[in-house]
């Protein structure tokens, strides 16, 4: 089967982290495994109906179907094919849905070497509170906090080899005769790299990103009281980067309590740092006062699932993940092959990562208007299974739902 780019329609340009989008841009989308094609197709409705009702004919999306994972491997004998990999090369923006990765061996993640492949170094997940969604906290409201995550470094490179191997064993070796470091002979081994250049690039968009947007706090988060070449190093690039390159907007938590007497000044942007163990704590006793968080790779997955839990759980959470030159939007959430096929599927998460996509692209009346009538219908406890439960309220199939978000949008028009 031979890809081919829409007659019709313009690439969107992204150079240097700039966006050009055309009137018709072409976006690539792939439905992905499990509940993946049951969440894509009602978001990419939605979408349409949004850019309808906000541009009339002189905006639309012309989107081009590209194949991963289980339906690739049906159809080419290969999970990711190379076909896609070109497309992907031309087009630069990608909608996602959940791809699977075994566990303890397999294939690699898909998910990974794209954002390798493609130097989508930022992983950024949004954590807001929608009015009705179940939360383990009494007063959710508030809740918004935007986490970066570092995507290319750190142990998600997947430079490790089995305990039993050739390469594990001359590397026991080489440790054991170089620097003296004994390590069982049934030790695993995994490289956990971190570099400046990686870390100052993504404190960059961290740090641009709260002043741009008004936002008065970022928390770089990090286990660099052991870890300290590592994680110790990412703290320390991060407030090089923010006192070198953003003094005159930044002020440090030092510099607020002894020279502010414990008040961030006017137009400043407080930046600080917790250590990961204690800021799991913090999102829980103290979530308002944290609204741009920075971690490491590793860090950020564990934290950004977490904070997820208090806004309603990983089926409301979306993610973009952004490179100076390409994008991919998907959900925080995984296949759930318990549910796939049964039509139940909450599909929020992947239209709010469409929404990021939209933001992205400037569109953000679109976006807007999907984000409201999704709060509506939330509010109103017309949801699906996995939220009903919480609600005492009769479940709707995913089906249902998408229609009662098009005809809230057009209500709200």
């Amino acid at each position: 089967m031979s890809l081919r780019l829409p007659e019709e329609g313009e690439l969107i340009k992204i150079e240097h982290g700039k966006w050009t989008v055309p009137d018709r841009p072409i976006v690539a989308y792939i439905e992905g495994d499990g509940i993946g094609p049951e969440i894509v197709k009602p978001t990419i409705e939605i979408v349409n109906e949004a850019v309808q009702l906000c541009y009339g004919s002189s905006r639309r999306i012309v989107w081009v179907k590209l194949y991963a994972g289980d339906e690739a491997e049906r159809m080419y004998g290969t999970r990711l094919p190379d076909e896609t990999i070109r497309m992907l090369e031309l087009v630069r923006v990608l909608l996602k849905g959940p791809l699977y990765t075994p566990p303890g061996g397999g294939w690699r993640s898909i998910n990974v070497y794209i954002r390798q492949k493609f130097d989508l170094y930022a992983n950024i997940r949004p954590i807001k509170y929608f009015e009705g969604l179940p939360s383990p906290l009494r007063e959710p409201e508030g809740i918004d906090m935007v986490i970066f995550r570092e995507n290319t470094d750190d142990l998600y490179m997947g430079i490790e080899w089995p305990w039993n191997s050739e390469e594990a064993r001359k590397i026991r070796e080489f440790l054991r005769r170089e620097f003296g470091v004994e390590l069982p002979e049934d030790t695993g081994i995994g490289i956990k790299p971190m570099s400046r250049f990686k870390t100052v690039r993504i404190s960059r968009l961290a740090l641009s990103y709260a002043i741009q947007t008004g936002r008065r706090v970022v928390t770089v988060v990090h286990k660099g009281n052991i870890m300290k070449f590592t994680e110790g190093a990412f703290r320390n690039w991060f407030y090089e980067t923010a006192l070198s390159e953003f003094r005159d907007h930044v002020v440090t938590e030092d510099e607020v309590r002894e020279v502010y007497g414990g008040k961030i000044p006017e137009g400043k942007v407080l930046v600080n740092d917790r250590i990961m163990d204690n800021m799991l704590q913090q999102i829980i006793l103290n979530p308002r006062s944290y609204s741009v968080i920075l971690c490491p790779n590793v860090n950020g997955d564990y934290l950004s699932d977490a904070a997820a839990a208090l806004v309603g759980g990983v089926s409301v959470a979306p993610s973009a993940n952004i490179g100076d030159s390409a994008a991919l939007f998907e959900p925080v959430h995984g296949t759930a092959p318990d549910i796939a096929g049964k039509g139940i599927a909450n599909p929020t998460a992947m239209i709010l990562s469409a929404c990021l996509m939209l933001e992205y692209m400037g569109w953000l009346e679109a976006s807007d208007l999907v984000k409201r009538s999704l709060q509506e219908v939330i509010r109103s406890g017309k949801v699906t299974p996995d939220l009903a439960k919480h609600r005492g309220v009769r479940p709707l199939t995913t089906e249902e739902f998408k229609r009662e978000v098009i005809e809230t949008m057009r209500c709200l028009r």
